[in-house]
């Protein structure tokens, strides 16, 4: 069966809606063993008939039949299939990629087959010890002679063990004596059973095969056989060639990215600036955060929130002066990970008098777990009939030594409503336990219940002490609590609002961090210009790798495998960019917090693996996002305008 046939082949070119016929009805058989020159002066279609024979141009009219199947109506994918299985390329200009060594060159084919890196490895080693260039295997190409660039490309051509050799004016840049050397190489090939294709304007190089194809203006002028075909395999071995893959396709970015190492070192850094900028700025607001939470519970007990009932104005108006009853406190004693529920009071308006002095107390109420016991430096806390004093209300009381204050007996004057609803002024002598640096001046529960009684009034608890197990659970339980709600005149209201130092906590925490967010939103601008700059590279990238894109495509690769490569690259720019910019800011945590620590005694930035994690993640996203257009773009290329361009 004949290996390869063209039957009345015809193409033309369209400038300006005008066609120009380069080929006029162009028929061929061609069979393993033979060493085909196809003669002729320049533009009349030598090359355009080798594009169609190599599966490169798919637009004619005819048909290109191999191993007696027609290509006429097959896929991208089949073309892709028959240039990777069945064609091996040899260029005039050699066409080999700068940035991989001759011997990765000669496996860029073979990364499409399914043998073992290793084996890749000692295949392409074997065949550039073949053609004469064991000495150059780790060289680049531009370490090269034109005769021994071309030897690369011939090894090239015969790594994935192709039926066709085709090659474009293989002696054309070269001397009299590489040339001599080069075609004994390729009347070797054809010896061992391979049809070797080599378009030519020389007559001394087209006698040097087995027969000889002139062209002229678009057409066969003749079809003259110089001697016999060498003997051929009476059977061709299968093909177990496969697609590139993604990890080849990565391989490869990854060697594009170490051999321009400079330029690609100074796009890392430049996009690593945006990722630094945002994660120091969301660690400088967990640490800001975190030093007002430490500033804030080092004065009250973070894990004891206060509550108050929610009561709308319209309630006030009707008599509800808001007090928990008996069921709320059930309910926050039944609330998981909350330890003890306290009841509470608190007041303005109450005054202190001490011998002739008298001192009003804007925020007076009973003691509970809020009041941290280690800041009452002077005394302890109250008991019945007793009485706690800030430092500042005690140094008021007594000028000259305000911690005397502690164990006199001072009058406080406490403000009620009587059951008709009228004013009443509740009057006790009580005994001054302690003086809390900071907090409120606070009496026990049940010694405020006995002066309510005393005026036959009834104490309920208009706040609730609720302390949480842990810490980390007090957000939690806030939620809980907040969570609950009820209908009030046809609409619904939160039943309970967080009062005291806690919720002033939690909303500056919540306040804070807003405004951090939006520092590392601004922050973030810098990374849209980080993809701007790598969409612009990548175009760049594009642009100068459009030869190799050609190259690759005449090996076989797949329009996906194109966009492997460039995407590839892009995700390498946005994690080593991501990386280097966690590496900066931790470097920028640890000068700024040496700086501060004197001042704050504790870290001021706080940079998490959370953070970390979201910049790299984030990083890679906008990397990818940008790549999409350059590798599309790189995807699209024409492989014959690829492989012509300079």
């Amino acid at each position: 069966m004949t290996l390869l046939e063209i039957k009345d082949i015809h193409k033309s070119y369209h400038v300006n809606k005008e066609a120009f016929k380069v080929l006029k009805g162009i028929n061929l058989k061609f069979d393993r063993g033979e060493f085909v020159s196809i003669l002729g002066e320049s533009g009349g279609g030598k090359s355009t008939l080798l594009n169609i024979i190599g599966g490169l141009d798919h637009q004619y009219e005819g048909e290109l039949i191999v191993d007696g199947e027609s290509l006429k109506n097959a896929s991208e994918k089949k073309f892709d299939a028959y240039r990777s299985q069945t064609i091996g390329f040899i260029f005039q200009s050699f066409n080999l990629i700068s940035h991989l060594t001759n011997l990765e060159n000669v496996m860029v084919p073979l990364e499409m087959t399914d043998l073992s890196h290793k084996e890749r490895v000692a295949k392409a080693t074997a065949l550039l010890e073949q053609v004469g260039l064991k000495e150059h295997i780790n060289k680049h190409p531009n370490q090269l002679s034109g005769g021994q660039k071309q030897r690369v490309a011939i090894a090239r051509a015969l790594a994935a063990d192709p039926d066709v050799i085709i090659a474009d004016e293989p002696t054309g840049a070269l001397d009299s004596q590489n040339t001599a050397e080069i075609l004994a190489i390729l009347q070797k090939i054809a010896e061992d059973g391979k049809l070797v294709i080599a378009v030519t304007h020389s007559q001394a190089v087209a006698d040097y095969g087995t027969r000889v194809v002139h062209m002229v203006d678009g057409q066969i002028d003749y079809d003259k056989r110089l001697k016999d075909a060498y003997p051929a395999p009476a059977e061709s071995t299968p093909k177990k060639n496969s697609p590139l893959s993604f990890m080849s396709a990565f391989k490869m970015a990854m060697q594009h990215m170490r051999y321009d190492i400079k330029r690609n070192l100074l796009i890392i850094f430049g996009a690593s600036i945006g990722i630094f900028s945002v994660i120091l700025m969301l660690g400088l607001g967990q640490g800001v955060t975190g030093y007002i939470n430490d500033q804030v519970s080092s004065q009250v007990n973070p894990n004891t929130i206060q509550i108050a009932r929610n009561v709308s104005q319209k309630q006030i108006e009707n008599g509800d002066q808001g007090n928990l009853a008996n069921k709320d406190i059930k309910r926050f004693d039944n609330i998981k990970d909350v330890t003890k529920v306290e009841k509470g009071y608190y007041t303005n308006g109450v005054q202190v008098h001490y011998q002739k002095k008298s001192e009003t107390i804007q925020m007076f109420q009973t003691f509970n777990k809020t009041e941290r016991v280690q800041d009452i430096k002077t005394g302890k806390k109250p008991g019945t009939n007793e009485v706690l004093l800030t430092k500042a209300t005690a140094k008021k009381l007594d000028k000259k030594n305000y911690k005397k204050m502690v164990g006199r007996t001072v009058t406080i004057y406490v403000n009620a409503i009587s059951k008709d609803q009228r004013p009443v002024q509740m009057r006790q002598d009580v005994k001054v336990s302690g003086i809390i640096n900071s907090g409120t001046e606070a009496i026990t529960y049940g010694t405020l219940a006995k002066m309510y009684q005393a005026q036959n009034l009834d104490l309920e608890p208009n706040f609730a002490a609720v302390t949480v197990n842990k810490t980390q659970n007090v957000k939690a339980v806030q939620n809980k609590i907040k969570a609950y709600d009820s209908k009030v005149n046809g609409k619904t209201q939160k039943d309970y609002q967080i009062t005291g130092v806690g919720a002033i906590l939690d909303s500056i925490n919540t306040y804070l961090m807003l405004a951090f967010y939006v520092l590392a939103g601004i922050a973030g601008i810098s990374l849209l210009v980080s993809a701007i700059m790598i969409i612009v590279v990548l175009y760049i990238s594009v642009s100068e790798r459009t030869k190799e894109i050609g190259i690759l495509r005449a090996i076989g690769a797949r329009k996906k495998d194109i966009r492997y490569l460039f995407v590839s690259e892009a995700f390498l720019i946005g994690l080593f960019s991501s990386v280097l910019g966690a590496l900066i800011a931790w470097g920028g945590q640890a000068l700024v917090n040496v700086i501060a620590q004197p001042l704050t005694h504790m870290p001021i930035v706080a940079i998490t693996s959370g953070y970390v994690i979201f910049g790299i993640v984030i990083s890679v996203v906008i990397s990818l996002l940008a790549a999409l257009a350059p590798s599309r773009k790189a995807a699209k290329l024409d492989p014959i305008e690829a492989l012509a361009a300079e």
